[in-house]
């Protein structure tokens, strides 16, 4: 088996697990947070059992370096305790098959650990925990090369065998890595948007509730005019029917109000890297309409405390409106800025679309007022109760044919940001 060969049967091993995590996630859709974690860490520890035993490494220590990258992954989705087994397995794996000596094993699957403790407490990107791994590898490899595989070969093959197994290494780790975060970000997108129209759906059943409320309080009305205070058996055989009626009102109220609250779980984010995860997820979406985007995103870090998902839900439901604003006849750019100040972050969303007027604006967020044929009116109602929840606000500028500009403004916590 050549080279080429050998290296796309290691890369169906190492990503067949990974795959089948991906599908199950977009299968379940609603998983939650441990349970996606779990299936992922199967998936590496499949991947790693896989391409170590059906591999075709020919007993090469150059090619076999492909073993590394389900640990990698491992730190690069934070999962620390199973980084530290991934390492323990790979260090026997290279001392009972390669010979490594042991001393070296050990420096470098300590490295990697410390490289991600330091990587972890400085919130660095993944590109920073990939390159240093690589360097690390670099050393290792240079020594069991000229030291132990082929101490009396030919200096340029060893120097090129190294740096042809390097390459492979960053390479396929970047390439794996970045189609595993866009599949990972395509399903994340598809099951925010499932779960905004499922929610819209709900409030909008929740409106017909109103028909029920409105039948008992008729019949409460009805029965009150024919009340005669003179009259006790009248009085006697229409109080009960209208406390019934009343008590049902109540229950059916009591029903409205359990299905309108807003579930808010905060936690500590990063606020930047959720506008980018969310432009980069919607990305796909608005290529396919041909819409031109422009993203002016601040590069630093900036911590708010949040929930992640229900601020997911707003931007994606804030983007989505730009999109649905195109006009048959004009071409939309959607505009993407974040300002960051010292109190707080402000999320400027604009487009280029068919916009409100001044009236159509007044009305925006009221329940079920809508300017779209076929919408609710809940989903901006739904985002401004999500935005008040994190005590920030949501405002909206438009003018007719010349687009809408959407402001979401959250607070800084100084604290969590160094301010």
């Amino acid at each position: 088996m050549n080279f080429f060969d050998g290296f796309i049967l290691n890369t169906i091993l190492l990503l067949f697990p990974l795959f089948l995590y991906l599908i199950y996630i977009a299968y379940k859709k609603n998983i939650n947070k441990e349970e996606m974690y779990l299936f992922f860490e199967l998936a590496l520890f499949l991947s790693l059992l896989l391409i170590s035993r059906y591999g075709d490494f020919n007993h090469n220590s150059y090619v076999s370096i492909l073993v590394n990258i389900p640990l990698i992954f491992a730190y690069l989705k934070g999962r620390k305790k199973v980084a530290l087994i991934l390492s323990f397995i790979l260090g026997l794996y290279y001392i009972l098959v390669f010979d490594y000596p042991i001393f070296l094993v050990i420096i470098e699957y300590l490295s990697y650990f410390i490289i991600y403790i330091y990587a972890d407490k400085r919130n660095v990107t993944s590109s920073f925990i990939i390159n240093n791994f690589v360097i690390i590898k670099a050393f290792v490899l240079s020594l069991v090369t000229f030291y132990l595989i082929n101490p009396l070969g030919n200096i340029l093959i060893n120097l090129i065998n190294i740096l042809v197994s390097l390459i492979t290494l960053y390479l396929a780790t970047i390439g794996y890595y970045k189609l595993i975060k866009k599949i990972e970000d395509m399903v994340s997108f598809n099951n925010i948007l499932d779960e905004l129209e499922k929610e819209k759906t709900i409030r909008n059943s929740l409106f017909k509730i109103t028909h029920e409320i409105k039948n008992p309080i008729a019949v409460c009305k009805g029965y009150l005019d024919m009340l005669n205070l003179n009259d006790k058996n009248k009085i006697n055989k229409y109080i009960p029917i209208i406390k019934s009626e009343i008590n049902r009102t109540l229950s059916l109220m009591d029903d409205y109000l359990d299905y309108s609250k807003i579930k808010i779980e905060k936690d500590i984010i990063d606020i930047i890297m959720l506008v980018e995860e969310v432009t980069r997820s919607m990305d796909i979406l608005l290529k396919e309409n041909n819409i031109r985007t422009i993203y002016e995103i601040s590069d630093m870090e900036v911590y708010i405390l949040a929930d992640y998902n229900r601020l997911k839900q707003v931007l994606v439901n804030m983007l989505k409106n730009s999109m649905e604003a195109k006009m048959n006849d004009k071409d939309l750019t959607i505009k993407v800025k974040t300002i960051v100040s010292k109190k707080d972050i402000k999320i400027i969303i604009s487009d280029s679309g068919i916009g409100m007027t001044s009236d159509e604006l007044a009305l925006l967020g009221d329940n079920f007022y809508t300017t779209k044929l076929h919408g609710s009116g809940i989903g901006v109602n739904l985002s401004k109760e999500i935005v008040f929840r994190h005590n920030g606000t949501l405002e909206y500028v438009s003018e007719k044919y010349k687009g809408t500009e959407v402001t979401i403004t959250l607070p800084l916590d100084p604290e969590l940001n160094n301010l």
